[in-house]
């Protein structure tokens, strides 16, 4: 066999395995395996305290802004600040229980993606405003998927991505995360996931921290509850 058909062999072989195949096999003694790990990462915190203050930390290092409200009033008294500061005149977002909240006193235009609006229409909103799946606190992430945070598109094209959370949702590690994927979706686990970890960044050239160079420039979390 030439290395052409061994290489082509193996195309084949892989692509006869759908694409979700390991999430089931991603459990009992597996999972226990992979929770050795723990013992070897970052400590993500015992207590909520704990993890939002790590949480906290590790966000303002990546450049993101997270601001604590003890409701979801605060939380809409906030953004309707921001979107007045920042003179938005358009924004997109996505229609759950947090956002529909949030966004109810704000007078700005909304783009709502589960209308399914073009990419060309995204690109034209100063922010994305979305819920999330959960925090990671290990790492300062926002975990966001395409099936519970509206979409691919709608935290990767505005230039102001605006997350609302709340503080039960602060877990302490990505295995958490992981372990809530399986237990939200089971063997259906959506086709894009993503762990946010601050504004987008490049450094390649010269070494010089460039925001906003893949994704959005500024990344603003907000964490309701007490």
């Amino acid at each position: 066999m030439s290395g052409r058909e061994e290489i082509l062999g193996r195309v084949r072989e892989a692509l006869s395995v759908p694409s979700h195949a390991g999430v089931k096999a991603v459990s009992g003694e597996g999972v226990r395996d992979v929770r050795k790990a723990r013992g070897f990462l970052p400590d993500g915190g015992a207590t909520p305290e704990a993890r939002l203050k790590k949480f906290r930390k590790l966000a303002a290092k990546l450049k993101a802004e997270v601001e604590v409200l003890p409701d979801l009033a605060a939380a809409g008294a906030f953004l309707a600040d921001l979107a007045k500061t920042e003179g938005w005149r358009q924004i997109a977002s996505h229609r759950n229980d947090l956002t529909n909240s949030v966004l109810t006193s704000l007078k700005v235009p909304i783009l709502w993606t589960d209308d399914e609006p073009g990419t060309a229409d995204l690109e034209q909103v100063e922010a994305g405003v979305t819920s999330c799946e959960a925090l990671i606190a290990q790492t300062g992430s926002v975990f966001v998927t395409g099936k519970g945070c509206g979409g691919r598109a709608l935290s990767v094209l505005p230039p102001h991505h605006v997350v609302i959370a709340t503080l039960d949702q602060l877990l302490p590690d990505m295995l958490a995360a992981f372990d809530l994927l399986r237990e939200r979706y089971g063997d259906n686990p959506p086709s894009f996931v993503s762990f946010i970890t601050g504004a987008s960044r490049t450094g390649d050239i010269e070494r010089i921290l460039v925001l906003g160079a893949h994704g959005p420039k500024r990344l603003t979390i907000l964490i309701v509850g007490n």
